[in-house]
């Protein structure tokens, strides 16, 4: 159903003669990781290990140098802005199935301008949908994002930049609300998602409105906060120091304490331990403060929404906190 490109890995791994080969798999695919790693060491002859690690994107590329001579990074794309490099080949299992008849079913509910988004896996399908909504009498638009995507109407869940601006409505290929709601978070147009390989299809419009309800819960609890915690991500895709020493300076601008500590892992333990702090800033993932608010004890909060905390923008500024492209001016 997903195509793993086993036969691609392995001639990659011979042609270049590498001895050691790490393997990394998101959730969703570690249950192929043993099966995998078994095919490609019976091709190949070479010496494989799995990353056991939690893997939450290509922003998340482990530091195979030193350990392997390679990696094969599965289930997602690459960051272009991240550069190249050539020991590493990326696997985004694409999805192989027909997502016609799905389109098909729910094109005449939708409005005459549709845009197209998809997760990584269902980038091909995109093509698909398009043809049977034109067939329909849709207009279609799809978009190139910034420098963090490669492909046109691809979305991550931190960068929605390939959501087409004149779009009526878009029409999110995928499963699961975390990459669908990052990209409503980012526009005032309805989103159906559509699982491809379920058919099921949904509107997400009351999701979105209990996320922002509880991001202004998080945020009136930090209006009184005076000792900020500014939380930096080691992962190479998700480093924004600069961005945190600037929030840092507005904070203490504000009349604030503000303190920086730097984790590649960023969790409810990990941070606890610094107790004394009234709020955590995230400037790693995005979706840590979105998504994982409710398991901390205290505000957990964007850089966005800290600057509302401060007083510097108001809700009805409220902007979506994303990781852009340096190129595109945004961080």
């Amino acid at each position: 159903m997903f195509d793993l490109r086993l036969d691609e890995a392995a001639d990659w791994i011979i042609s270049r003669g590498y001895a050691r080969v790490a393997l990394q798999f998101p959730e969703g695919l570690k249950s192929k990781a043993i099966e995998v790693s078994r095919r490609l060491s019976e091709r190949t002859g070479t010496s494989f290990f799995i990353v056991g690690d939690p893997c939450y994107g290509a922003c998340d590329i482990f530091e195979y140098r030193g350990t392997a001579d390679a990696l094969v990074h599965f289930g997602h794309s690459p960051i272009p802005s991240q550069g190249d490099d050539p020991d590493v080949m990326y696997v985004e299992a694409f999805y192989e199935g027909d997502i016609g008849s799905h389109v098909s079913a729910i094109a005449d509910s939708l409005p005459h301008k549709v845009g197209l988004m998809a997760t990584v896996q269902y980038v091909p399908g995109i093509k698909r949908a398009r043809e049977v909504l034109e067939a329909a009498g849709k207009e279609v638009l799809v978009s190139g994002g910034d420098a963090r995507i490669l492909y046109p109407g691809q979305a991550l869940g931190c960068n929605s930049s390939a959501m087409p601006g004149e779009a009526e409505h878009i029409l999110f290929i995928g499963e699961g609300d975390f990459h669908p709601l990052a990209a409503a978070l980012g526009t005032d147009v309805e989103v159906t998602v559509l699982n491809p390989i379920t058919g099921e299809h949904r509107r997400i419009a009351d999701l979105k409105d209990r996320l922002l309800r509880r991001r202004f819960a998080a945020i009136e609890r930090a209006r009184s906060a005076q000792r900020y915690l500014i939380v930096v991500c080691s992962k190479k895709g998700q480093d924004r120091t600069a961005l945190a020493d600037s929030v840092i300076r507005k904070a203490v601008s504000a009349g604030k304490e503000a303190y920086k500590v730097r984790m590649t892992e960023i969790g409810p333990d990990a941070l606890s331990v610094y107790a004394d702090a009234d709020v955590y800033v995230i400037t790693g993932c995005p979706r840590i403060a979105l998504d994982d608010s409710a398991r901390y004890s205290k505000p957990v909060l964007t850089p966005p929404e800290a600057e509302i905390a401060l007083g510097l923008r108001n809700w009805d500024d409220y902007i979506i906190d994303e990781i852009r492209s340096p190129q595109s001016g945004l961080k």
